[in-house]
C-alpha cells in the first residue's frame, strides 16, 4: 500500500464517517457510512489510496458495531465520483497499477461478501468507482433527482477496474452492460439519470430526493426483516451474451477503429464476465484479477495520459477561454435577429430561444422560407414537449418568442444579429450593409461563416468594431464548439459579449484570429486535401480513406465529405487555396464530383455494404502513382504537424491546447489521441516536421 500511496501526494482524501441509526420497527441498528471529502458539491468525493484506506477503516468500525445492516451514502448531492486520477502521472510501474486495482477490490468487495445485508443509498453523482461501490453493495437505492450516473472509464482511457465489468453484466445482463460501459462512454461520455439507471436494473428502488435517506432506511429495514424480497433476473449466458459482445465490438470499431486500448480491453473483460460466478470466491478472484491487470496496463499508456489531458481541456480550459476579454464588458442580450431561415438558421433560432429565452426574429428573401423556418422551430419545441422535456406552458412561451419578418427593420430592437446565409463574401457584405441601416450602433453583428474573413466582411461598415465571427458546428444542438473570431477592428465589448453569449448558449468558445478557415475547417480541409490528392494521383479510394484511421477522426474523410457536402467542401478548399496556395491544392476529382452533382463517393447495397459509386470512379480523374496506406497516413500526419505549427506562428490560437480543444469539441476527435498534438508528438511526427514537440513530455504522455 505504501508504494502506491506515495504516488498520490496531492490526494484530496475522502473521509468516511460511521454512525448507528435506529429505524422504527427494526430490532437493531443500521451502521451508516457517509463518504465526504470536506468540500461542497462542486468538488465531488473520489477515491485515492488514502481514501480507500479511510473507507476500509470506516467499514471496520461499522461491522464491529454489530449492526443488523451496513449502508453507504454520500455528502449532499454527491455519492462518489470514482478514482482520484491526479496521482496517475506519478504511477511509474505495473506493480503500482496492480496494487491500486487490488486495493479497491479488497475494500469494496467487503460490502458484497458481508454476512449481514449491505446497502448503497445513492443520493447524488455516482461515477466510476462511486458506482462500483453501489454495485458491490447487496442492495441499492437512488434519489430521483440524481442526473449523473455512469462508468466513464473507457471515455478517459481506462476500464471500470474495481468490479464494474464483472458485476454489472451479471446484474443487469450483458447487453445493458455494453451500453453503459462502452456505448455510453464512447458517445461523448453519456450519463444516466436516476430513473434510467433504475429501469436498467442497476438500482432496486427509486425514492424522492426530499426524504431520500429516510425512505431508504425504512426500505432497508423491510429488507432486513424479510418483508421485502428483491428478485434478481436470470442472466442468459448464451446467445444474448454472444450478441452483446458482437455489438460491443461493432461499437468499438465504429467509434475508435480499434485504436483505443481501453475500449478493446473493456470488451475483453465483458466477455470474461460470462464465466464469472458471483457466488464463487475463486471465480470472482479471477475476474477481479483480470481487471487489476487491465488497469495496470492501461495506467502506463500514452493513450490514457492523452485522454486525461483531453478531459482537462474540456472541463477546465474550455470554461476559461484563452484571450477572452473581461466578462464585465459584455452587453446584455434582450433580442436576437437571424438573417436566413434555412436549416442552419432555424437550428440557431431554436438554440437561441431555448437558452436565452428572448425574442428571436428570422428573416429571408420570401415569406415561404420564413414560414418554413419558424415552423421548424415550433415543431422542434412541440417535439420537446412531447418528450416531457418542456411543459405545455413553457413550450407556448418559447413559440411565442419566435417570429419572422421580410423587413430587416424588425431587427431595430435586437442586441445581437447573426447571419447564416450563403457562404459568399459579397452576399454577406450586402446583408451587413442593409442591417446597419436598421439597427443600433451597439448591436452585435455576428457571422456564422466557416472560412471567410471577418475583417473584410466588416470593412465597408460604419461600425466595423461590432462585427465578430460566431462559427457554429453542425448539428448545432449537438456539437459544443463555437469558434469566436476577432476581426481587425472588433472591439473588446463585442468580443466579451460574444463569449458571454456563447456561455449562455452552453457552448465552449475558443478565440481565433481572423485567418482563412480559422481552426477546425482549416485543419480538416488540409487533411481531406491530402487524402483526395492521393486519390487524384492514383490511390484506390478505400485505401486512402481508411489510411488515416489512427488520427482519431470520428468518421473517415470521404464519409465526412458526404456529410458536409462536396460543394461546401470545394468552396472551403477554394477559400483556403486563395489564402495558402502552396499548401491547399484544388482536387480535380472533387471539382468533377461537384460538377456532376454527386452527393459523395460511396454507394451502399441493401445490406449497407459500402463500395465506390461506379459513376464517381468513372468521372474522377486518376493518375498512375498509387500510394500505400502507410504513405497516405504519413503525408497526412506531416500535413497536420506543419499546418498546426504555422497556425501557432500566425497566432490563430493561443496554444496547442486550443487546437486540440477545437478538434475534440468541433468534430469529436478521439480522447485517446488527446485531440491531435499528443498523437503527433508520440509518433515522432512533430519533431520530424518541426524540430520539436508541441507539448512538453508528460503533459499528455507517459514520458
Amino acid at each position: 500500500m505504501s508504494d502506491i500511496a506515495n504516488a498520490f501526494t496531492d490526494e484530496v482524501v475522502t473521509h468516511a464517517y460511521t454512525k448507528l441509526v435506529s429505524v422504527p420497527g427494526l430490532d437493531g441498528q443500521i451502521a451508516l457510512v457517509t463518504l465526504d471529502n470536506g468540500f461542497d458539491h462542486t468538488k465531488p468525493s473520489s477515491f485515492g489510496p488514502a481514501g480507500l484506506t479511510e473507507f476500509n477503516r470506516a467499514l471496520d468500525e461499522a461491522f464491529a458495531a454489530n449492526p443488523v445492516a451496513v449502508a453507504v451514502t454520500g455528502k449532499p448531492f454527491i455519492f462518489a465520483a470514482g478514482a482520484d486520477l491526479k496521482g496517475v502521472p506519478a504511477i511509474t510501474s505495473r506493480e503500482q497499477g496492480v496494487e491500486l486495482g487490488k486495493l479497491g477490490h479488497d475494500v469494496f468487495r467487503r460490502l458484497r461478501e458481508s454476512e449481514i445485508p449491505t446497502f448503497a443509498f445513492v443520493n447524488g453523482v455516482a461515477l466510476g468507482g462511486g458506482l462500483e461501490v453501489a454495485l458491490h453493495s447487496q442492495y441499492r437505492t437512488v434519489a430521483d433527482n440524481v442526473a449523473a450516473l455512469g462508468l466513464p472509464e473507457v471515455f478517459l482511457g481506462l476500464v471500470p477496474g474495481w468490479g464494474g465489468t464483472q458485476l454489472l453484466a451479471n446484474l443487469v445482463g450483458p447487453s445493458k452492460a455494453v451500453t453503459l460501459v462502452i456505448e455510453n462512454a464512447l458517445n461523448q461520455n453519456r450519463m444516466l439519470k436516476a430513473k434510467q439507471a433504475t429501469d436498467l436494473g442497476i438500482f432496486d428502488k427509486l425514492f424522492g430526493s426530499a426524504d431520500f435517506l429516510e425512505q431508504s432506511l425504512l426500505w432497508a429495514a423491510q429488507v432486513v426483516k424479510g418483508e421485502v424480497t428483491v428478485e434478481r433476473p436470470e442472466i442468459d449466458r448464451g446467445k444474448e451474451w454472444d450478441d452483446a459482445i458482437a455489438r460491443a465490438k461493432a461499437v468499438v470499431e465504429g467509434k475508435t477503429r480499434g485504436f483505443s486500448p481501453a475500449a478493446v480491453r473493456a470488451v475483453e473483460l465483458l466477455e470474461l464476465a460470462r464465466t464469472t460466478d458471483l457466488s464463487d470466491t475463486a471465480s470472482l478472484d479471477a475476474g477481479f484479477g483480470a481487471e487489476d491487470e487491465a488497469l495496470a496496463d492501461l495506467l502506463l499508456t500514452d493513450e490514457l495520459r492523452a485522454g486525461l489531458y483531453a478531459f482537462d481541456l474540456v472541463n477546465k480550459r474550455a470554461k476559461r477561454p484563452a484571450g477572452a476579454p473581461d466578462k464585465s464588458l459584455a452587453r446584455k442580450i434582450t433580442g436576437v435577429g437571424i438573417v436566413g431561415a434555412g436549416l442552419m438558421a432555424s437550428q440557431l433560432a431554436l438554440l437561441f430561444v431555448r437558452q436565452l429565452k428572448v425574442p428571436v426574429i428570422l428573416t429571408d428573401i420570401d415569406q415561404e422560407r420564413i414560414d418554413k423556418g419558424v415552423g421548424y422551430v415550433h415543431s422542434e419545441i412541440d417535439k420537446l414537449q412531447g418528450k416531457g422535456r418542456l411543459s405545455p406552458d413553457a413550450a407556448n412561451r418559447l413559440k411565442a418568442l419566435v417570429s419572422g419578418s421580410l423587413d430587416k427593420a424588425a431587427f431595430a430592437k435586437t442586441d445581437f444579429v447573426i447571419e447564416a446565409v450563403f457562404e459568399n463574401m459579397d452576399v454577406k457584405k450586402k446583408v451587413f450593409a442593409e442591417l446597419e441601416q436598421h439597427i443600433a450602433p451597439e448591436t452585435i453583428l455576428a457571422t456564422n461563416t466557416s472560412s471567410l474573413s471577418i475583417t473584410e466582411m466588416a470593412s465597408e461598415l460604419k461600425h466595423p468594431e461590432r462585427v465578430v465571427g460566431f462559427h457554429f458546428f453542425n448539428p448545432v444542438a449537438v456539437l459544443p464548439l463555437l469558434e469566436v473570431i476577432k476581426g481587425e477592428k472588433t472591439d473588446d465589448a463585442t468580443l466579451a459579449t460574444a463569449f458571454a453569449t456563447a456561455k449562455s448558449l452552453r457552448k465552449s468558445a475558443v478565440l481565433c484570429a481572423d485567418k482563412a478557415g480559422f481552426v477546425f475547417n482549416r485543419l480538416v480541409t488540409r487533411t481531406l486535401g491530402e487524402v483526395m490528392t492521393a486519390v487524384d494521383e492514383g490511390t484506390p479510394f478505400d485505401v486512402a480513406d481508411n489510411a488515416v484511421a489512427p488520427l482519431g477522426m470520428p468518421m473517415s474523410p470521404f464519409t465526412l465529405l458526404a456529410l458536409v457536402g462536396p460543394a461546401v467542401a470545394l468552396h472551403t478548399g477554394e477559400t483556403l487555396h486563395a489564402a495558402y496556395p502552396e499548401r491547399f491544392t484544388p482536387s480535380p476529382g472533387l471539382e468533377a464530383l461537384v460538377e456532376a452533382k454527386k452527393p459523395g463517393v460511396w454507394t451502399y447495397d441493401a445490406e449497407g455494404k459500402q463500395t465506390v459509386d461506379p459513376e464517381v470512379a468513372a468521372l474522377w480523374p486518376q493518375g498512375d502513382k498509387a500510394s500505400t496506406a502507410e504513405e497516405v497516413l504519413e503525408r497526412t500526419r506531416r500535413a497536420f504537424a506543419e499546418e498546426i505549427r504555422i497556425m501557432l506562428e500566425e497566432g490563430v490560437v493561443a496554444a496547442p491546447e486550443d487546437i486540440d480543444l477545437c478538434l475534440i469539441l468541433g468534430g469529436g476527435f478521439g480522447f485517446w489521441n488527446g485531440g491531435i498534438t499528443p498523437y503527433l508528438d508520440r509518433e515522432g511526427v512533430s519533431e520530424a516536421v518541426n524540430g520539436k514537440r508541441f507539448l512538453e513530455p508528460g503533459v499528455a504522455s507517459v514520458k
